[in-house]
């Protein structure tokens, strides 16, 4: 088996296969990579009884004809995604080609030395996905990040971002452009949201029959922001996956607001297969249930506390940070600035 990655980020993971040519398709290759795309489906997706039914979905269209319309890689790419959506509504699934030849099969069920490096390189190079970390008026604290990158590489990076925002009165996680990311950096940075261990979430997996329960952590570097203050969640129809985890995880626990739009929809979690030199299929593997809710945001999306569309959920959770944060100003003066913060904001 050849797994690049076992992530629950799948649009700034698979953005990087992405390319603007790709080779024509043939018979012989469609035939090839539609065996082997059902194959690996019946080997891996989280859900038997649906893989089933996407193989045989897989060589009703193929013997149909339905992609002798395909002129070269990318678009057959997109349509292999479209008839694994269909019967499964599962937005984790999809194919993507990537113009560098992936490795083949190298029997490992983790990425080679080479594939760590060269991803931790692409994690490097967009500052893991870290945008923005800033203090607004009111001491509020407000971090844009793009997605959960892995926390084996984003560790100091991402405890770093959590000692500026230590000491503000609020703060406000800025999700709305995040497609998810791995599951430990979820925990890793909810840690910091937390005075003591917290059950978070559960990730069952197909491979093994298992259950794997993510908590808090307690050793963690720098100051926590703690339990006590105000979170604020911002998210729109592009959050996703990982970012709904966090997202739906705080919600459950009564520990952030959410304010935005309702998010993808997806909480499936996998990695992506070597579908063809050319073609790599992201297929869930597990999928995520919540302690409290005994379920997850598959299909339905994370549904915001506050909805208001994405543009303005930044102004309204700031809204909603400075009215509570008056309920308990320091002294007048405190009181003066954040009324006036309010008043800009009307």
């Amino acid at each position: 088996m050849t797994t690049i990655r076992t992530l629950l980020l799948v649009p700034a993971l698979l953005a990087s296969f992405a390319c603007d040519a790709s080779a024509e398709v043939d018979e012989a290759t469609r035939k090839a990579v539609i065996a082997e795309l059902g194959a690996k489906m019946n080997e891996f997706y989280v859900f038997p009884d649906k893989a089933r039914l996407v193989a045989e979905r897989l060589n009703a269209r193929e013997q149909s004809g339905a992609y002798r319309s395909a002129t070269d890689l990318t678009a057959f790419a997109a349509m292999l995604t479209e008839d694994l959506r269909q019967p499964t509504n599962d937005k984790h699934l999809g194919v993507r080609y990537r113009a560098a030849p992936i490795p083949p099969d190298s029997g490992s069920k983790g990425p080679t030395p080479e594939q760590e490096h060269e991803f931790g390189n692409f994690l490097k190079s967009r500052n893991y996905d870290i945008r923005k970390v800033e203090t607004l008026p009111g001491n509020i604290g407000y971090i844009d990040l793009r997605s959960f990158a892995p926390v084996k590489a984003a560790r100091p990076a991402l405890g770093a971002m959590m000692n500026l925002v230590a000491d503000t009165d609020a703060l406000i996680v800025d999700l709305r452009h995040n497609g998810g990311g791995d599951p430990h950096t979820v925990a890793f940075m909810s840690s910091y949201l937390f005075d003591k261990r917290t059950y978070l979430n559960n990730m069952y997996w197909r491979e093994g029959n298992r259950t794997d329960a993510f908590w808090t952590e307690e050793d963690l570097p720098g100051k926590k922001f703690g339990g006590s203050k105000k979170v604020y969640v911002l998210t729109s129809k592009k959050t996703f996956s990982g970012a709904e985890e966090f997202s739906y995880n705080l919600q459950q626990l009564r520990r952030g607001v959410i304010v935005g739009e309702t998010t993808g929809g997806g909480a499936h979690p996998g990695g992506v297969h070597r579908i063809h030199q050319h073609l790599g299929a992201f297929i869930p593997m597990g999928r995520a249930i919540n302690p409290i809710s005994k379920t997850n945001w598959e299909g339905t999306g994370v549904v915001p506390d506050v909805k208001v569309d994405a543009e303005d959920a930044l102004r309204t959770a700031e809204r909603l940070a400075l009215t509570e944060l008056l309920k308990s100003p320091s002294d007048d003066e405190h009181a003066q600035r954040l009324r006036k913060r309010l008043d800009e904001l009307k």
